[in-house]
C-alpha cells in the first residue's frame, strides 16, 4: 500500500509542479479543464464501458449502492448535527456538508483501489460512483446546496439532469451489453482497454492541479476539523459496520470500503462556487483531507485486509 501511494503521490506532485511553473502559460485552472473534460467525455466513458461490460453485475451491485447511500447519509447526519450544535452559518454548513458527505470515489479512489487490490477493483469503483454517489449527489446533494445556498440561474435543472452525462450513457449500453451476454470484439476490447489505461494517471495529474495550499486558512479550521473526524475516521468505522451485514465475499467488502474512506471529493468545489456556497473552505477542505488521506489509507487498508481477507 505504500508503495502504491507513493506512486500515487508522485503523479498528483506533477500536477502541484504544474500549478507552480505554468509550463508555456498554461494555468492550473486552463490545463485542469483541458484534462477533466477530456477523461469525461472520452477515457472515463471507455473505462466505464469496458469494466462494466464484463463485470458481475446482479445483487452485488444492489449491495454496493446500499453501502454508499448508506454511508452517505450517516456523515450527512453527523455534519449536519455539529453545524446545528455549533450554529454554523448557511453557506459554510452547506460546504462541509458535501466534504463531509461524499468521498473522492473516482479520482482518486479508482487507482488507490486498482493499484491496492488489482484490475478486478475498478469495477468496485466505478459501481459505487455510478449508482451510489453520482445519482445520490445529483439529487438529494444538490437538494442540500440550493438549501444552504443560493440558485443563481433562473430555470433550474432537473436535479435527474446528471443521468444525461457520457458515463451514464456509456455505464447503460454495458449493462445492457453485459446482461444480454454480447461479447465485445477483440479489436473493441483493445481499444477500450488503451483508453482506459489513461484514466488513472490523468485523475491523480488532474487532482494535484486542483489541490492549492493558498486555500488553507486559520479561521477555516473549525470547520474543518469535524469534516477530517467524520470523513476519514468515522465514516469508515460506519462503513466497516454496515459492510458486515452485507453477503459479499471478503475482498470485494475489503474495496468496497476503502473507496468510501477517500478524502473530500473535487467536484464539490463546482457546486459551492455555483450556489453560493463557502468555496474557500470547501477547497481547504479537499486540500488538507486528501494530504492526511496518505496517512489514513495505509491505515483503514491494514484494518480492511485483516478483517475481510484474513
Amino acid at each position: 500500500m505504500n508503495s502504491t501511494l507513493i506512486q500515487m503521490t508522485l503523479l498528483v506532485a506533477c500536477g502541484l509542479g504544474w500549478r507552480m511553473l505554468s509550463p508555456a502559460g498554461l494555468t492550473a485552472e486552463k490545463t485542469r479543464l483541458v484534462l477533466t473534460t477530456f477523461v469525461y467525455y472520452l477515457l472515463l466513458p471507455a473505462m466505464v464501458l469496458e469494466v462494466l461490460w464484463t463485470a458481475d453485475i446482479g445483487v452485488q451491485s444492489f449491495q454496493y449502492m446500499a453501502l454508499g447511500i448508506g454511508c452517505i447519509l450517516f456523515a450527512i447526519l453527523c455534519i449536519w448535527m455539529v453545524g446545528a450544535l455549533f450554529r454554523f452559518e448557511d453557506k459554510r454548513l452547506g460546504a462541509i456538508i458535501l466534504a463531509a458527505a461524499f468521498p473522492n470515489v473516482t479520482y482518486l479512489g479508482l487507482p488507490v483501489l486498482e493499484q491496492a487490490f488489482g484490475s478486478w477493483a475498478r469495477s468496485v469503483a466505478i459501481q459505487i460512483d455510478l449508482f451510489s454517489l453520482s445519482p445520490f449527489l445529483f439529487t438529494f446533494g444538490i437538494m442540500i446546496v440550493r438549501h444552504y445556498g443560493e440558485e443563481m440561474s433562473e430555470k433550474p435543472k432537473s436535479a435527474l439532469s446528471f443521468l444525461n452525462a457520457p458515463p451514464f450513457w456509456s455505464a447503460a449500453m454495458a449493462v445492457i451489453l453485459n446482461l444480454n451476454g454480447i461479447a465485445a470484439p477483440v479489436w473493441l476490447a483493445g481499444a477500450l482497454q488503451k483508453l482506459s489505461a489513461a484514466v488513472v494517471p490523468l485523475m491523480l495529474v488532474s487532482l494535484g492541479l486542483t489541490l492549492n495550499w493558498k486555500s488553507v486558512s486559520a479561521r477555516n479550521v473549525p470547520y474543518v476539523i469535524p469534516v477530517i473526524l467524520i470523513k476519514l475516521f468515522l465514516m469508515p468505522l460506519f462503513a466497516i459496520f454496515l459492510v458486515s451485514y452485507l453477503p459479499m465475499e471478503g475482498k470485494y467488502k475489503a474495496a468496497a470500503v476503502l473507496d468510501l474512506t477517500m478524502p473530500s471529493m473535487v467536484l464539490g468545489v463546482v457546486f459551492c462556487d455555483r450556489y453560493k456556497l463557502d468555496s474557500a473552505l470547501y477547497a481547504m477542505t479537499v486540500t488538507v483531507t486528501t494530504a492526511l488521506s496518505l496517512i489514513t489509507l495505509p491505515f483503514w487498508h491494514g484494518i480492511l485486509i485483516t478483517e475481510f481477507l484474513k
